[in-house]
């Protein structure tokens, strides 16, 4: 336990810094962490690295999605955002039945870090620069399980479990 505190203490500290330092607008500290947690979730091995990436950026692209169909097809002011998160939601728990987006708490966690980004932050989910939240989320989703990865390993190197 000692070993895997401090690594993510450690680490935690330097993914900090990154998200408020050199990359800042790149990543959020916050979704770091989502795909830190997620890394560990889902069994902190390489199947895990990769349906923690792969589906969270599959929820986050049809949470772009969902506010894309919001401008484009209003429904009306109390039904517009409701079904758009209805049918992308719809796509992403069908969308567990290809083996690639088959973790769905993931793709959730993709989904909802994206919209709260949209929603808090602002953005386009349209833009092909940083402005777009689909891009910040994947990108810090990447970086925090690359983060999980890495203190996994540093914890077991510490504590003499390699």
């Amino acid at each position: 336990m000692f070993g895997l505190a401090l690594s993510i203490g450690v680490l935690g500290g330097v993914a900090t810094w990154l998200a408020f330092g050199p990359l800042v607008g790149l990543v959020t500290i916050w979704a770091i962490f989502i795909g830190w947690a997620q890394y560990f979730h889902n069994g902190a091995d390489n199947a895990a690295l990769k349906n923690t990436i792969v589906c969270s950026i599959f929820g986050s692209i049809l949470a772009g999605v969902a506010f894309i169909l919001m401008d484009l097809v209003p429904l009306g002011a109390l039904l517009t955002a409701p079904v758009w998160v209805a049918v992308t939601v719809f796509l992403l728990v069908m969308g567990a039945s290809i083996p690639a987006f088959s973790v769905i708490p993931s793709s959730v966690y993709g989904y909802a870090a994206t919209a709260a980004y949209l929603l808090l932050v602002g953005g386009s989910a349209t833009a092909m620069d940083m402005t777009n939240p689909v891009l910040v989320v994947s990108l810090s989703i990447i970086v925090g399980a690359l983060f999980g990865l890495v203190s996994a390993k540093l914890a077991a190197l510490i504590s003499g479990n390699e």
